[in-house]
């Protein structure tokens, strides 16, 4: 994908310096815009779970490239020149902060493939259809976005079902994707009608809408510190192995999202796994290497009950809180985060022991389908494994 985002920038750049820059004016007007929006982005913290956000700065791309006319003139810039327009306002607002490759790419990639597929609709703006051509421009922008955004995440995450990975992208879409999309279409219809001066008006909603993004994110960034600091006090209080919460998280997200699980459920399943284990603390002897799943299975139940009831007062939502208080139930009496959870922590359990191992660990857990473990989360579980999920440590 990053060849074919550098291809299509080195061409967009070499066919715009070769024929010249068409309306200085509006394309200046545009880069600017962009470029604010870029220096406005805001880089969420490390381990935050969250991604850049730039409204601006993407809707002003696609604005650009879905550009019919100028105050009542007919646009004349191609596609071509839409690409090194956003490409170089991008690279100008980020001045000491690079943007990410894959954002570049994507960001590159969108406005070349809007651009070329709003080329038929120039001189069509006094068309009644003309808005509805738009929309339709922006539906299949948006998934062009989906598209690449899926296979990225794919690459990165090293394997999954790209099928889940793309619903999940799609799902994401009437968040900020709707504004983003939204302001670039009323820009696009603003400045037709009432030339550039439409730009710095119309940006404004996306500037309130970047700053509510972000103290959301902000929010959920101190949520997410909390979960993680309980997640440690049973590894401080030597209740359970090292890195154990952290590895019963990552894989069961890993699962979730091959059960086709939505953002949301994901995050369930991250912040239950952190804090399945916070009920140990109530134990006046450790667990040995503090594995709950030898435990007899009331005192696995009567142990994630009271770490519900510890979860609960933290304030995060009703589904964690029953997804930790249930892992140990049955499965058929349990939510689908708490099957995951409570199957993922018995094969982390089980495999970190020397006497076990990771394939007899999920052997015991295919052989215990009939009443602990559901088989179709096991099955996933087993499919993430095959692909180099994260692999247990011994005590």
């Amino acid at each position: 994908m990053h060849a074919l985002a550098g291809v299509t920038a080195v061409l967009a750049l070499a066919w715009t310096a070769w024929r010249g820059v068409a309306q200085p004016h509006v394309a200046l007007a545009y880069g600017v815009l962009i470029a604010l929006g870029e220096a406005a982005r805001r880089t969420p913290r490390a381990g935050a779970g969250a991604r850049e956000t730039a409204p601006v700065g993407s809707a002003g791309t696609l604005a650009y490239a879905l550009l019919g006319e100028v105050g009542g003139e007919p646009a004349s810039h191609g596609a071509a020149q839409v690409v090194a327009v956003v490409l170089g306002a991008t690279l100008a607002g980020a001045v000491g902060r690079p943007p990410a490759l894959d954002r570049l790419a994507r960001r590159v990639l969108n406005a070349a493939f809007a651009a070329v597929c709003f080329q038929p609709l120039h001189g069509c703006a006094p068309s009644p259809y003309y808005p509805l051509f738009l929309l339709l421009l922006l539906a299949l922008t948006a998934l062009c976005d989906a598209v690449l955004a899926a296979a990225i995440t794919r690459s990165r995450a090293g394997g999954g079902p790209y099928g889940v990975l793309l619903l999940e992208e799609l799902r994401a879409l009437p968040g900020v994707g709707s504004a983003i999309g939204a302001g670039g279409v009323v820009m696009t219809l603003a400045v037709a009608a009432a030339g550039l001066w439409a730009l710095p008006v119309f940006c404004l909603p996306l500037l309130v809408t970047q700053l509510s993004a972000h103290r959301y994110e902000a929010v959920r960034a101190t949520r997410r510190q909390t979960v993680a600091s309980l997640a440690r006090a049973t590894e401080i209080a030597g209740y359970t192995r090292p890195g154990h919460a952290r590895r019963v998280a990552t894989l069961g997200r890993a699962v979730g999202r091959e059960l086709g699980l939505s953002g949301a459920d994901l995050t369930v399943v991250e912040h239950a796994a952190l804090m399945h284990d916070i009920g140990q603390l109530s134990l006046p002897v450790p667990v040995p290497a503090g594995a709950t799943e030898p435990l007899p299975p009331e005192e696995r139940r009567r142990i994630a009950l009271l770490g519900g009831a510890v979860v609960r007062r933290t304030g995060v939502p009703a589904d964690v809180v029953l997804a930790v208080e249930r892992q140990a139930d049955p499965y058929r009496d349990q939510p689908l985060t708490a099957r995951i959870v409570r199957t993922v922590n018995a094969y982390d359990d089980l495999a970190g022991d020397p006497a076990c191992g990771p394939l007899r660990a999920l052997e015991r857990l295919r052989l215990a389908t009939a009443h602990d473990h559901e088989p179709r989360v096991v099955e996933a579980l087993a499919a993430v494994l095959a692909r180099g999920g994260p692999a247990p440590s011994g005590p």
